[in-house]
């Protein structure tokens, strides 16, 4: 069974920090390195939107309202990603959604096992 775990999300101002992290496990994550890692998030009325992505070989991508602020990174030792977010906003306020995932022939990020999605609300 493939498991998908995320945590670190929680409530913080304007302007602050916080970090999400998730943790795969399952015997498809024997090839944890393999996979292209994606982060997820949705907010209330908005459509769910492709935060960032890092492939197997480190290579990111971010949308757009996040470059600068928002890096995702990966440690295969401990099969986990992770999302560190500076420069919190209100409208970064979403359940974030881990996602593992592979590239199609296109290049383009396919997400094919999700999380349970951690909430990150931002507010004075």
């Amino acid at each position: 069974q493939v498991q998908l775990v995320e945590s670190g999300g929680g409530l913080a101002q304007p302007g602050g920090s916080l970090r999400l992290s998730c943790a795969a496990s399952g015997s498809i994550f024997s090839i944890f390195r393999g996979y292209a890692m994606g982060w997820y998030r949705q907010a209330p009325g908005r459509q769910r939107e492709l935060v960032a992505t890092i492939t197997h070989r480190d290579s990111t991508n971010y949308t757009d309202s996040v470059k600068g602020r928002f890096t995702i990174s990966r440690d295969n030792a401990k099969n986990t990603v992770y999302l560190q977010m500076n420069s919190l906003n209100p409208e970064d306020t979403a359940l974030y959604y881990c996602t593992a995932g592979q590239l199609d022939s296109g290049l383009e990020y396919v997400p094919i096992n999700w999380g349970q999605g951690t909430q990150v609300t931002v507010s004075s």
